[in-house]
């Protein structure tokens, strides 16, 4: 499957950078732009996401498999791979199939572990805005506000619409089966082994998916794994302390 992608920089060495589930590579646009300042920046879309191909296969093994494909169409040698939620576990599960294909890891705000299913209200409220026909993203927003309380939420969700014809607007991602496979996106990794090589996790303490009882688990899977919380931040750790998050980075990728 050819993603999607957009490419910054031209300096070694070279960060992929991976979103989150309903997200796109455009949510990376403004950190990008200052890491490219230091290195070569890859944002991708993963399938059924943004602007890449809709597929009815959804799952880690196939997008860790999109990511090594990806890799390979443009000759990108020895990357560091960042994944925020979705796109963390897509790496890490990269890093279990193919070790000798990164030389370094960031995953943000995700934990290799099962969860539960706790998207239900934001696809309760996508499925009912899917099948409504929308004219504006005020109207969109106003549908969404009757099950998602948070303004920051709804914004986020919102800047995947697009006009898809002169009168109408509709979602990027694939919805459909985005709802229909939302299990596995849950789900912990497969082939699991330990990835000797350096590795930052950085959680938001306001953030429940990464917690201190999972610190033994990760540690387990990669040894030389470094954990770093950022004090005031919730899930989108990278949007809600963008300066702290954009040194962190940069620092463990020059290291």
């Amino acid at each position: 499957m050819e993603l999607n992608y957009k490419k910054l920089g031209e300096k070694e060495p070279t960060l992929i950078i991976l979103h989150g589930l309903f997200g796109m590579l455009d949510n990376w646009m403004s950190l990008a732009k200052r890491f490219s300042e230091y290195f070569t920046v890859y944002l991708v879309d993963a399938r059924n996401h943004g602007q890449s191909p809709w597929s009815d296969e959804f799952n880690y093994k196939v997008m860790a498999e999109d990511l090594r494909e990806f890799i390979e169409q443009h000759q990108i040698e020895n990357p560091v791979v960042l994944g925020h939620s979705m796109g963390g576990k897509t790496a890490m599960q990269f890093a279990m199939d193919y070790p000798d294909r990164l030389q370094k890891l960031i995953v943000v705000d995700i934990a290799p572990k099962s969860y539960p299913v706790h998207h239900k209200q934001i696809l309760d409220a996508l499925l009912e805005l899917n099948k409504t026909e929308i004219t504006s993203r005020r109207q969109a927003d106003e549908l969404l506000s009757k099950y998602i309380e948070n303004f920051a939420i709804r914004q986020f969700l919102l800047k995947n619409l697009y006009w898809k014809d002169k009168n109408r607007l509709a979602l990027r991602f694939n919805l459909e089966v985005i709802n229909r496979n939302i299990e596995i996106i849950g789900q912990g990794l497969e082939n699991i082994r330990p990835f000797d090589k350096p590795t930052l996790f950085i959680r938001g303490k306001l953030s429940n998916y990464i917690t201190e009882e999972d610190y033994p688990m990760i540690k387990n899977i990669f040894p030389k794994a470094e954990i770093i919380t950022f004090e005031k931040a919730g899930h989108w750790v990278h949007a809600e302390a963008p300066q702290q998050f954009f040194e962190t980075v940069k620092d463990f990728v020059l290291k």
